[in-house]
């Protein structure tokens, strides 16, 4: 009898039920407005933070976001919101 792929099944599952894929997997949700604001759901912590450049970790990869005089104007547990001129954000593995 072959390997039971339980990630597959969970995918296929999620799919067909059609549920939230950032509830389901953790996945980090990253909203952009404009080149001004940009705010981040399901982080796990600040990994560093200059006017610079801000670097998160999420469940599944580093967030680095890459700018000019860079904001977190605010944060939770779940949330944050940065301000400032965005001009890159990066998914590391």
């Amino acid at each position: 009898m072959g390997k039971v792929n339980f990630g597959k099944i969970k995918e296929d599952l999620v799919e067909s039920l059609e549920l939230p894929k950032d509830l389901m997997y953790g996945a980090v949700l990253v909203s952009i407005t404009g080149q001004q604001e940009v705010l981040i759901e399901n982080y796990r912590g600040i990994l560093e933070y200059t006017n610079n450049h801000i670097s998160l970790q999420t469940k599944t990869c580093r967030l680095t976001i890459q700018g000019k005089q860079l904001e977190i104007s605010y944060y939770t547990n779940q949330e944050m919101k940065i301000t400032g001129e965005i001009k890159q954000i990066i998914y590391e593995n």
